[in-house]
């Protein structure tokens, strides 16, 4: 794809090798990277994308699965935004697998945390009839990340938040020994007391929570 050749084009010309070495040691060698940080990697991508509107446009699907097939974690971080840019208001019911598979791939909180919050919460806004199904399928998967996708997909949704599901998805996974599960739940219900804080901290005195969770949970209350 044309797109695709320029964006890694351009990353290729603006490659750091030592910002590249000291990313991928804090990323704990999980990805490769072009070492083009996070502002810069944005207006390279925007540059491609003003020469390709129309291949982007009409291909976010496939632009971001070939993305997300490269070793570059620009090319991931890429590949996300641009689904959340073209599709944000055109999901389609079975987008939901595409999802998952975004959310399984190349996993870890950078990524993880962005689709939970930006596609996986406006998908499941927009099709509010899903929620139930896939927040149960996500949360019985042994697969880490989707469980934490299934705690956090509502960060954003301030009065909008469904407060029985956030309350049983930290119900759910308060047991957890799991260190991004419990920052998950300390974060979600974090969020949700700038909404209903008397909730928020309710749930918590009710709750035997792990003390990370009860202490990012009422952070900012107390």
């Amino acid at each position: 794809m044309d797109f695709i050749a320029q964006l890694t084009g351009l990353f290729e010309a603006n490659a750091n090798a030592e910002n590249a070495s000291a990313m991928k040691s804090y990323m704990r060698n999980k990805f490769d990277f072009f070492g083009i940080k996070a502002s810069a990697r944005r207006d390279l991508m925007k540059q491609a994308i003003a020469e390709h509107k129309t291949e982007v446009k009409e291909n976010p699907r496939k632009i971001a699965k070939r993305l997300y097939a490269l070793p570059q974690r620009e090319c991931h971080m890429c590949a996300m935004e641009i689904v959340e840019i073209e599709l944000r208001r055109s999901y389609k019911k079975e987008d939901i697998a595409f999802i998952e598979e975004l959310i399984v791939i190349n996993s870890w909180w950078d990524s993880v945390d962005f689709i939970a919050k930006n596609i996986l919460g406006k998908y499941l806004a927009t099709y509010p009839d899903l929620t139930k199904t896939t927040i149960e399928h996500f949360s019985r998967s042994s697969n880490l990340w989707l469980n934490r996708s299934s705690i956090i997909y509502q960060l954003g949704y301030k009065q909008n938040t469904d407060a029985k599901i956030l309350f049983r998805q930290c119900e759910r996974f308060r047991h957890s020994d799991e260190f991004f599960i419990q920052k998950a739940i300390g974060w979600a219900l974090r969020e949700y007391a700038k909404t209903d804080p008397k909730a928020v901290m309710d749930f918590v005195k009710s709750t035997q929570l792990k003390p990370l969770s009860q202490r990012e949970a009422i952070r900012n209350i107390c």
